[in-house]
């Protein structure tokens, strides 16, 4: 991990927020991270919200659960 972390020019530190998916960490790292992993062809997926499955269901969550006409 030392060595990944060295290529993508971020700290051990930084690269365990990374694994943990800290919400902390810029967008920039995470792309990093995955070019270093030969993961290029998943930075376009990053932000797209089709993929974010836990961030609909938080998103549905918090929706009123029932609808009354007054």
């Amino acid at each position: 991990m030392a060595l990944v972390a060295e290529r993508a020019g971020i700290s051990r530190a930084t690269l365990g927020k990374v694994e943990k998916g800290d919400g902390t960490v810029s967008m920039g790292t995470f792309a990093s991270v995955l070019f270093v992993l030969v993961f290029v062809h998943r930075i376009e997926t990053l932000a797209d919200l089709s993929e974010d499955e836990t961030g609909r269901l938080l998103e549905l969550e918090q929706l009123p659960k029932r609808i009354r006409r007054k």
